[in-house]
């Protein structure tokens, strides 16, 4: 049986919609775009990156590939490979892994830079800019 996905007029919408599925979408132009899995390098440096953070920050404060940073611009939402929220947001956070416009920016993202001509153009100037926007004091790419 084929299914169609819903379109979203808000990120407000979007952010009721839940599939039963452990899919992660970015939201563009108003359609769901499923994410492909990270690759097994990928998911090794963020997973050293989270070691080395949660050492000094606390583990509650590092999020992995999950967390959800809504932004301006298209896609409406990121999911950067490691994230270093405010105290504040671990209360804020225990509902849905989202982090909206309306509230603090994190502290860091850190982007693990895939291979190839698109993916760099993507990780290093679409996603740097969106969170440069959104006020986020410090963004790593590596």
């Amino acid at each position: 049986m084929l299914t169609t996905k819903p379109r979203f007029q808000t990120f407000k919408e979007y952010l009721k919609y839940d599939d039963n599925s452990d899919k992660l979408y970015e939201l563009f132009n108003g359609k769901l775009i499923e994410i492909t899995p990270e690759s097994g390098l990928n998911i090794e440096i963020a997973n050293f990156l989270f070691l080395k953070f949660a050492s000094l920050v606390g583990h509650r404060r590092v999020r992995g590939h999950g967390l959800e940073l809504e932004v301006r611009g298209e896609p409406k939402n990121r999911y950067p490979d490691l994230t270093i929220i405010r105290e504040e947001h671990i209360q804020q956070l225990s509902k849905r892994n989202t982090i909206r416009l309306f509230m603090s920016p994190p502290l860091l993202v850190v982007e693990v830079v895939s291979p190839g001509d698109i993916q760099r153009e993507r990780d290093y100037i679409a996603k740097r800019i969106q969170y440069q926007d959104c006020c986020i004091p410090e963004i790593l790419d590596c």
